[in-house]
Order: C-alpha cells, then structure tokens, then sequence
C-alpha cells in the first residue's frame, strides 16, 4: 500500500515531466499503458528470480490471464483515468477506496469464499470514514455524473473483481506469472487505446524515464506482494488493508508534491481511524482447548 500511495505523486510528476496536460486523457492512457507494460516485464523478471526458473504461461493459463489483464488492468485503468478527468481528486480518491467494499461482496456474495459478517461490514465502515476524512476539503460536493464518478465506480468493481479471481486462479497458478504476463498484455492493450485516440508522448528526459521505470516497479512489487498475500489469505483480510493507499498517497504527495501539510490533525485522524478498521475486520478470538 505504501508503493500504491507514492504513485499518486509519481503520476503527478510524470504528467509534469512528459509535458501531459489534464485534458490529454489519450495522452495519460497512453502513458499508463507504458508504464504497465514495463510492469509486467518487471514482474515476470522478479518472478522468475524468485521462483529460480523462467516463468512462462502454459496454454491453459491464457484464458486467465486475457481476464484478469481485461479487469485488473485495462478496464480498471481506463475507466480510472477517464472518470478522474471528470471529477476532483477528493472524490476520485473516495469513490475509488470504494474497491475494498466491492472486494469483500463480490468474494462474500457472488464467489462465496467467506461468509459476510458484521465485524467485517463494521471494520471496512470505520477503515472508510477514514479515507473520508483525510479527503475533506471544500472541494468535496454530494453531485454525482456518470461519466466521472459513475466511471470511477466501474473502475472500483473491475478492480474487486480482478482482486477475487486472482485469489481464486491463485490456487493452480502462480499469482506472480498471472500478474506479470496479465499487465504486460494490458499494457499493450492501452498503448493501442491511447495511439487510437490520439495519445501522443513528445517530451522524453532521462528523469523521465528513470520516473516511468520506478513507476513500473510500483505496480510489479505492489501486485507481487498482493498476489501472494491474496494465495494464503481470505480477500476481506487483505482487501482491508486497501485503505492505507489514500492515506499513504495524501502523506507522500505532500512530502514530495508540497502539497499542504503533510502530517495533520486530519491525517492523523485518518490513519487511527484505519488501523482500527483494519484490526475490526482481521481480529479473532483466541480459542482455548
């Protein structure tokens, strides 16, 4: 969650760095879908030292893989970047911690790997209150339009879905190679979706591309790390933890972007507010005997 919070800020800076503007959206997916496909690279090559063999996709792991790159990358990306150039960035961060939500239904209700609970509904409540509450500005408004938040919230679900079906295809697969090959092939599919409609990257500088290369390692050790956590833990257990992300993000892009202060009353709010959250939906009793 800690790499998932330093690409706000590094996404901020790359858009600076490469000269994208706020209203070049085939611009931005275009440079996502660079950024995912040296993702995927990254990921396969961590993968395959770790595994201490070169990972390659047998056939029946295609079909999975083409799944899980539609929702975990292209999909939830697209609509991502889509719904955050028609909406603030404080709802964008609210409506899009909306995820850990849609994780824990569609792993309780649709797949039914866990039973749903009121400690669980009660720890993502609290957890959520808090990414509320790190986002309050006066920016923040109770309108709602399709095409912004209504996208966000697509993005959510894609990305619970994929959250699910990696712990799901994580029991005969290794979530390493469903990762890295899945980004890769998104990657591609983004690229072409942004040359398509118009994307267009003219600006390159070596800190450019040092800045895309860690980006790339943010999503390959990020998805790593949750691909193997998701293997041997429940999704609510793990989904929970989703919530550090805007916290981290808001935290390191002030550091980093001077963006207002880093570490405030509100802040400090926030992250209390989510640890309890966290502790809520992981807690149980210890049984004796």
């Amino acid at each position: 969650c800690l790499l998932w919070g330093s690409a706000f800020p590094a996404i901020k800076l790359g858009y600076q760095w490469f000269d994208i503007s706020a209203e070049a959206t085939g611009t931005q997916i275009l440079f996502a879908g660079y950024r995912f496909t040296l993702a995927g690279i990254l990921t396969v090559i961590i993968g395959s030292i770790l595994a201490g063999k070169v990972l390659v996709p047998k056939k029946k792991s295609l079909k999975k893989i083409a799944i899980l790159s539609i929702f975990q990358t292209s999909l939830h990306y697209f609509c991502f970047y889509v719904g955050l150039a028609h909406t603030t960035g404080v709802k964008g961060s609210i409506v899009n911690a909306v995820n850990v939500f849609f994780s824990i239904l569609v792993s309780c209700i649709i797949f039914r790997l866990e039973r749903l609970n009121s400690q669980k509904l009660l720890g993502c409540m609290i957890g959520f209150a808090g990414v509320v509450i790190v986002n309050l500005s006066g920016a923040m408004d109770m309108s709602f339009n399709l095409l912004g938040d209504g996208f966000l919230l697509i993005s959510a679900f894609a990305y619970a879905l994929s959250t699910v079906l990696i712990k799901i295809y994580g029991k005969d697969e290794n979530p390493v190679m469903l990762s890295g090959y899945q980004f890769f092939a998104g990657g591609l599919v983004m690229i072409i979706i942004g040359l398509i409609i118009g994307g267009r990257i003219s600006s390159v500088t070596v800190q450019g591309i040092l800045l895309l290369l860690y980006m790339g390692f943010i999503s390959a050790g990020a998805y790593t790390l949750w691909g193997i956590l998701l293997k041997y833990n429940p999704v609510s257990r793990i989904a929970v933890f989703g919530f550090f992300t805007p916290i981290f993000g808001v935290i390191l892009s002030a550091l980093i972007l001077k963006e207002g202060t880093s570490f405030d009353g509100k802040t400090l709010a926030a992250l209390i507010l989510v640890c309890i959250g966290t502790v809520i939906v992981n807690y149980e009793k210890s049984v004796k005997g």
